[in-house]
């Protein structure tokens, strides 16, 4: 299973359902950075997708964005090879 890391708060509506929909996907793990309790990690989040919106999720290295993004990769069938591969 690859490594998931997604820039969080703690009352993000858009995070809990990213978070269950790879949950669903099979997900055991997901690094959260909390964004809202450490500011410094917003600045990393802001210069390193170019966002300033939450959630943003990498799956290994590679950016898939936010939740409308995860959801619509996950239509389009791309989501799952991401989670199986590694």
């Amino acid at each position: 299973m690859p490594k998931i890391v997604m820039y969080s708060t703690q009352v993000c509506p858009y995070c809990q359902m990213a978070e269950r929909l790879l949950r669903q996907r099979g997900v055991q793990e997901i690094e959260k950075i909390l964004i809202d309790k450490d500011p410094a990690r917003r600045e990393e989040m802001m210069t390193r997708t170019g966002r300033r919106t939450v959630p943003q999720i990498y799956i290994d290295d590679r950016h898939v964005g936010g939740y409308d993004d995860l959801s619509a990769l996950d239509r389009a069938g791309g989501l799952a090879p991401l989670l199986q591969a590694a």
